[in-house]
């Protein structure tokens, strides 16, 4: 797979926090309904690798990633679970060497110029910004990335709607994270009419952005 142009083609990566396993596959059609046909399932639920699992194999064209993979034992549930993808809210070492060994995409959490820097002394050129807003926004993003040509972003972290079109009208910014058209409460009441919707919407947002 080539994880980079996979991005480009996304670049809205929904972030999924899903509580129960059989809200996976509805939740994934919902999305690639929308447009969106990428998805990335954190790991802070006991559902989240079943649910992977589940998309995996009912929505085979879906990419589905894990994140918030926090140690090496994660990232082997996650793989086992059919993840292609690896995301993360912090640089660790282990788990992208890990990843890198696998031949698996992993996206790092970075904030610093120095957490950068490690990311590329790994073998790394696109990284996850997070958390982008609360770290200064597209300004920060735009003062960071002068010193890292080389290097593309995924920012992450308090982006919506509003901002999205911003952050996706950065050269060096292949996709964004967010939330908004997943939120809990939505997939909690099974309201997959609203996040088609909303996928549909960001899709949208994403294009103008980058027309």
């Amino acid at each position: 797979m080539d994880f980079e142009k996979a991005l480009i083609e996304t670049r809205v990566v929904p972030v999924v926090e899903i509580p129960r396993v059989e809200d996976a596959v509805p939740l994934a059609r919902a999305l690639a309904d929308g447009g969106l046909h990428c998805a990335e399932i954190t790991l802070r639920t006991s559902a989240a690798a079943a649910a992977i699992a589940a998309i995996t194999a009912a929505v085979p064209r879906f990419l589905v990633g894990a994140g918030t993979v926090l140690t090496v034992a994660q990232a082997e549930e996650a793989l086992a679970a059919g993840a292609q993808f690896l995301v993360a809210p912090n640089f660790d070492a282990a788990v992208v060497d890990f990843a890198r060994a696998q031949g698996v995409p992993m996206l790092p959490g970075v904030c610093t110029p120095t957490e950068i820097g490690r990311a590329l002394a790994s073998g790394l050129s696109i990284v996850k910004l997070f958390p982008a807003e609360a770290a200064g926004g597209v300004a920060y993003l735009q003062a960071i990335a002068v010193a890292f040509g080389d290097v593309r972003f995924v920012p992450t972290g308090g982006i919506g709607p509003a901002n999205v079109a911003a952050y996706l009208a950065h050269r060096q910014v292949l996709a964004c994270g967010g939330s908004w058209m997943v939120k809990k409460q939505m997939i909690a009441a099974g309201d997959f009419e609203t996040i088609g919707r909303l996928a549909a919407e960001a899709v949208r947002i994403a294009a103008e952005a980058v027309a």
